[in-house]
């Protein structure tokens, strides 16, 4: 009975922390704007894409995907064996656990993106990454926004 409740403890450890780390994720949409951004003045300029490439946005790495996990694996490593040998897997399983979260949350969080290479109808030539949730071609025309906290995004 021990075991599963200890199982059952675990999986919702496990959901708890997967839902806060993926609702925590930070955007890097064109089309997702922070609260600090809202009513905000940015500026607009117009160019013209001249490449795109897709790359992957790295995911967090917070420290909240390593304690869910080192917490759950302490937790199955403590159901493993009796006495010291308890002890020692429960500190195993608490140090595979947090390897395997850190892990699990950047993947989780990670994002396709595009790199996007825009020359600035005053010549300048600029590269802007950010998530793949627009569609935009070499030789489509954009604007580009570009706010105060230094946060630029290309859109049609």
């Amino acid at each position: 009975m021990k075991t599963l409740k200890s199982w059952a403890a675990m999986v919702l450890l496990l959901a708890v922390a997967a839902i806060y780390v993926t609702g925590c994720a930070s955007s890097r949409s064109s089309q997702v704007y922070s609260r600090d951004q809202a009513r905000q003045v940015q500026t607009v300029e117009n160019g013209t894409v001249e490449s795109v490439k897709e790359v992957m946005i790295e995911g967090t790495k917070t420290p909240i995907g390593t304690a869910a996990g080192g917490v759950a694996g302490g937790v199955l490593g403590s159901t493993i064996g009796k006495g010291s040998g308890r002890t020692v897997a429960t500190v195993l399983g608490a140090l595979a656990g947090a390897a395997a979260g850190t892990v699990a949350e950047e993947g989780i969080t990670r994002k396709p993106g595009l790199e996007i290479i825009v020359k600035k109808d005053n010549g300048q030539t600029i590269v802007i990454v950010q998530e793949a949730d627009v569609m935009i071609a070499a030789g489509d025309r954009v604007r580009i926004i570009a706010a105060p906290d230094g946060t630029t995004r290309v859109s049609k």
